[in-house]
């Protein structure tokens, strides 16, 4: 077996800081082995003055970085989960999913202490259609501004393009070290995450070496979670253009589901709980899909 591997990621101060964790927890898992990052830079990350949605959605952040994996210029791929679209690229795999952080969404402001207190024409920014749709659901008559970058700079710009806040990934806040930002974790009930979101995701070729390596840190209940949640994604085909957030939560023998969707104008179709035992997952997900299919079905486009 090779000892010294090299890991593919994204160059941003988020992307490198989960690579080196991920990197951590591999070399105590396997002593002697070496691990080098190689830096790509993906689509995502040379077009900031559009939303997602316009121009190809969550590839944009992995396309550059699975055509290296397929291609053996990197050995491993390290993902925000959240980025990864339901269909990998030909010939690839997840092979491992961290113990996932708080899946939950943030609220930074220094004007108000909860979105609860957001009034009528506050601006707030986000460059997610979900949270912008979860958002207005919550507290109407608010002004989402679109906002992308990454985190230093979204928090910078809160002050720049006088906002009266800006919603990011709990997740992604505390492994920058900036939890302290935060003003308030919103319940998971009233904003629901993305799929994946929380977790990060080691992507490897299929039935390559690195497949016993990178086991060695998966966490199952994670790794569990994250596939109810993209299974139901792949089902209705949801990616950055639709307004859909799904959560799995597993708890001893219990799996809770939560769902939201929105329409292409924003409003929201369905915002609601499921839950199964564990070993109903084929189950559950055929429903969730479902639920969610028909309302898409009848309000886009409407």
């Amino acid at each position: 077996m090779k000892m010294t591997w090299t890991v593919g990621t994204r160059g941003s101060k988020l992307a490198l800081r989960q690579t080196q964790m991920v990197i951590d927890a591999m070399r105590d898992a396997n002593p002697g082995h070496q691990f080098a990052i190689r830096t790509i830079k993906t689509t995502g990350d040379t077009v900031w003055d559009k939303p997602l949605a316009q121009i190809g959605g969550k590839g944009l952040f992995v396309k550059e970085i699975e055509e290296e994996l397929v291609r053996g210029g990197i050995d491993i791929a390290v993902h925000s989960m959240k980025d990864l679209p339901a269909e990998l690229a030909e010939g690839l795999v997840i092979g491992a999913v961290m113990v996932r952080e708080d899946p939950r969404d943030a609220f930074v402001s220094t004007r108000y202490k909860s979105i609860s207190d957001l009034q009528s024409g506050c601006r707030v920014g986000t460059g997610s259609l979900r949270r912008r749709a979860q958002l207005q659901r919550y507290r109407g008559g608010i002004d989402v501004i679109p906002l992308r970058g990454n985190v230093d700079t979204r928090i910078r710009k809160m002050a720049t393009e006088n906002l009266d806040g800006i919603i990011l990934a709990v997740a992604g806040m505390r492994r920058l070290g900036l939890e302290t930002a935060i003003t308030q974790i919103i319940p998971a009930d009233i904003m629901v995450p993305t799929a994946g979101q929380g977790a990060i995701g080691i992507e490897i070729r299929g039935g390559g070496e690195a497949a016993g390596l990178v086991k060695t840190v998966n966490h199952e209940r994670t790794s569990r979670e994250v596939a109810i949640e993209r299974a139901i994604q792949a089902s209705v085909e949801g990616g950055c253009n639709v307004p859909l957030g799904i959560h799995a939560r597993i708890e001893e023998d219990r799996i809770d589901l939560s769902l939201s969707l929105g329409n292409e104008g924003g409003a929201i179709l369905v915002h609601q709980k499921l839950s199964g035992k564990v070993g109903s997952e084929e189950i559950l997900v055929t429903t969730a899909s479902n639920i969610l299919l028909k309302h898409m079905a009848t309000g886009y486009g409407s």
